[in-house]
């Protein structure tokens, strides 16, 4: 998983599966939209107008919790 965050474009997004997918759209609200992968699996979700969301909109603080992580070895 990795979010990010565009300043200019005031965007959140999380991105749940890597890679390049052919995505379908679907709009939740005029903000908030779902990005959907062939199988219907969720790919992303963009946030706009992300800033409105943070006590600071200059430097959002981002909070991850319970996480699973994986160890690869080379």
């Amino acid at each position: 998983m990795r979010i990010t965050f565009d300043r200019q474009a005031d965007a959140l997004y999380i991105r749940l599966l890597e890679g390049d997918h052919e995505c379908r759209v679907v709009r939740l609200s005029e903000d908030i939209s779902l990005d959907f992968a062939v199988g219907e699996k969720l790919v992303g979700i963009e946030v706009l107008g992300a800033s409105r969301l943070f006590d600071k909109p200059g430097e959002p603080a981002i909070e991850v919790k319970d996480l699973v992580t994986r160890v690869v070895s080379a």
